[in-house]
């Protein structure tokens, strides 16, 4: 098979680092890919906002398969487009999409079908949302509608940055219309949980629980981020717990998608608070996450193609299970000085070749060229170096003793990934 995989970041080495091991792949092509992916797979400098170059492009690569990694292309319709063309690809249409693509969306259906998640109001008004400001006690949470590349929720601490973020947002458009219309919604404390699936519409199959951590500096401090880190599997979810998030959230919500028409293919992200055994919806993503995707897929035995064609075909339930690796997997994101406002790049990085004989460690790489040889910084997270060990103190000794042999000016790396892990372990 000739695949095809839109994106370039670690997300989608990840995928196409799993592809390239499968028996039935024959060439793949990513778009626009980065200097690692260039290693194993052929890299297309062309914008993936335009479809119709990339529906061009995979007619005259006669392309058998097209996996999508960013949300952008799938919230612009991509998979409508290819489908008419009788082209496969992986990922929910523009409809199925906007269970990310807006918040507003995705809390409407969540308050429709009963899926549990935390209070909210939604406002269009900058005015109106201000007096409901007023009425509230901080910590509240302020969200962007649409699409923001991760950084358009804002956990309130005191009322003065409550009115700064809703001026931010309505009045100043620093997420432009993304910003336009908001949801103010309860502050829910727990712990942070990321489980996706598999689905074709019908069926779904899980994969294994993990754990991202968004704010850029050690103990969640800082700005929130892309993700600076995960590890898989997570210790505080039971079989009860997982067998209650089945099915009171992920099924139920892949249900009252078919209900309303749209068949939703793909991979639902169900990004969720545990407040002690009972789990709440954050937010949903329409796609794999970044970086989860990376020690998931590290950790994943099974072959994912035959996977990602089931859940096109309809077929899922054909498959009954994934081979897990033994252990815990773990990706420190190794990012650029500035990052998330201002990274700086440009910078050589040094020391990768000391990594690529470990059969415990894997380097996806993000915001990487490669020039003469050598691999520069692009971008603000620049790597994401995975480990897998036998437990969550062995994987975290290995993934930053990997860490410390990548050197490049200004790198940024958070040292406490896994931490949460053996401090609450159970």
């Amino acid at each position: 098979m000739n695949i095809l995989v839109i994106g370039g970041g670690g997300r989608e080495h990840a995928i196409i680092w799993k592809l390239s091991q499968s028996k039935d792949v024959d060439t793949i092509y990513c778009i626009p890919g980065n200097g690692g992916i260039s290693d194993i797979a052929e890299c297309v400098a062309m914008d993936v906002d335009n479809t119709s170059d990339l529906l061009d492009f995979s007619a005259r690569k006669h392309i058998d398969l097209v996996i999508v990694g960013p949300e952008n292309p799938l919230a612009e319709g991509i998979v409508d487009m290819f489908e008419k063309k009788g082209v496969p690809i992986f990922g929910p249409n523009k409809r199925g999409a906007m269970i990310e693509a807006s918040k507003i969306f995705a809390k409407e259906l969540m308050r429709q079908y009963g899926i549990p998640t935390a209070a909210f109001r939604v406002f269009d008004r900058y005015d109106d949302a201000g007096r409901y400001l007023g009425s509230l006690t901080p910590p509240y949470v302020i969200k962007a509608d649409g699409l923001c590349a991760g950084k358009g929720a804002y956990v309130i601490q005191d009322q003065e940055e409550g009115r700064s973020v809703l001026s931010d947002l309505m009045v100043k458009g620093i997420h432009g219309d993304a910003g336009k219309k908001i949801i103010i919604e309860e502050f829910l404390p727990g712990i942070e949980a990321s489980y996706l699936a598999f689905t074709d519409g019908t069926s779904m199959l899980s994969l294994l629980t993990s754990q991202d951590h968004k704010p850029l500096l050690d103990g969640d401090n800082g700005p929130n981020t892309g993700g600076m880190g995960a590890y898989t599997p997570i210790p505080f979810v039971n079989e009860a717990v997982e067998r209650d998030i089945k099915a009171r959230i992920m099924e139920r919500t892949i249900a009252a998608m078919r209900e309303k028409g749209i068949v939703y293919k793909g991979v639902l992200y169900g990004g969720l608070m545990l407040q002690e055994s009972d789990p709440y919806v954050i937010e949903f993503n329409a796609r794999l996450g970044d970086p989860e995707t990376q020690p998931i897929l590290f950790k994943m035995e099974s072959d994912l193609l035959p996977i990602l064609m089931a859940c096109i075909e309809g077929k899922l339930h054909r498959i009954n299970d994934i081979k897990w690796k033994e252990g815990v997997s773990i990706c420190v994101v190794v990012a650029s000085k500035g990052y998330p406002d201002k990274p700086e790049k440009g910078f050589v990085i040094n020391g990768l070749e000391r990594l690529k004989e470990r059969r415990d460690v894997m380097v996806f790489h993000a915001g990487t060229k490669k020039a003469d040889g050598r691999y520069y910084t692009s971008g603000g997270r620049v790597l994401g170096v995975t480990a897998i060990g036998s437990s969550y103190e062995d994987a975290m000794k290995r993934v930053y003793e990997a860490v410390s042999m990548v050197e490049f000016d200004g790198m940024h790396y958070r040292k406490d990934i896994g931490a949460k892990a053996l401090a609450k372990k159970v």
